[in-house]
């Protein structure tokens, strides 16, 4: 029988590479978005594309339930893969960044998969993976919001993994690098949106992060496309054992080495010159 996969956060990136790439290989893919335009567009390509917005509560039950009705009520696998970043010094972020982001990143993931696990349980099987970074094993500068949502996903996943070990539903971190995606561009209009950095204590620091922002200068020396993190999600999905996480990209094995073997300080030392 066709397996079938619940991807989020599919209009780019990661999230349409995995939905094109599980596709090829026979899955059945529900690629959702949180705008409904970009699943009419998915439509248009031949998916199912519900609408899932994890700041939606409301979107979040309506898809899945979507979902479930075309399969008879069985889901093989959910990749949890929407998230956005907002810029910033962690001093200059108002609560209502935080919320916001919070919502998306953390909250909006934990309804989701706490809605698919009893369906996975009536079913006797399932996978989870959950889309962390390399912002997710060591914190970076201007990145405090992004960065803190997913040291919590970190945490939720671990934690879960742990409580599901006895059941066959296997609970998988994704921690990718550098990535080509349009997460810089799509940081923007939050970073407008709730970033007061004219009137910042360091306007002058901003204003080199704006030209950072704002201007395309190229791909990071060590980024990997997207097919690169599809191909570990293949591996996570198919293999008979999945890993219970799966680094993308140099950094991301350098850093989650460093974070190891360095004391604080020094990792603190290393990590200030990106």
């Amino acid at each position: 029988m066709t397996k079938s996969v619940l991807i989020t956060g599919s209009s780019s990136g990661l999230g349409i590479d995995a939905a094109r790439g599980l596709r090829e290989r026979g899955w059945r893919v529900f690629a959702s978005c949180r705008k409904q335009e970009d699943c009419d567009a998915l439509a248009a390509e031949g998916f199912e594309a519900p609408r899932i917005d994890y700041a939606d509560p409301a979107s979040i039950t309506a898809g899945l339930a979507e979902v479930l009705q075309a399969t008879g009520g069985t889901l093989d696998a959910l990749y949890n893969n929407g998230a956005f970043a907002c810029p910033g010094l962690v001093e200059d972020l108002p609560r209502g960044a935080l919320e916001e982001i919070y919502q998306t990143n953390v909250f909006g993931v934990h309804d989701l998969t706490r809605q698919v696990i009893p369906v996975m349980r009536a079913q006797g099987h399932g996978r989870i993976i959950n889309c962390s970074s390399v912002l997710g094993l060591v914190p970076m500068q201007w990145r405090g919001a992004y960065v803190s949502t997913k040291y919590a996903l970190e945490g939720l996943t671990d934690v879960l993994r742990v409580e599901m070990r006895r059941t066959n539903i296997d609970i998988i971190l994704l921690e990718p690098g550098p990535i080509t995606s349009k997460i810089r561009v799509n940081s923007i209009p939050h970073f407008e949106r709730w970033i007061d950095w004219e009137n910042a204590p360091r306007r002058e620091d901003y204003v080199k992060l704006k030209g950072r922002l704002y201007e395309d200068n190229g791909p990071d020396p060590f980024e990997l496309p997207a097919s690169a993190c599809t191909k570990k999600i293949i591996h996570a999905l198919e293999s008979r054992r999945p890993k219970p996480r799966y680094y993308v990209t140099t950094p991301t094995y350098l850093m989650g080495t460093l974070k190891r073997i360095l004391p604080t300080r020094a990792l603190d030392w290393v990590v200030a010159k990106f």
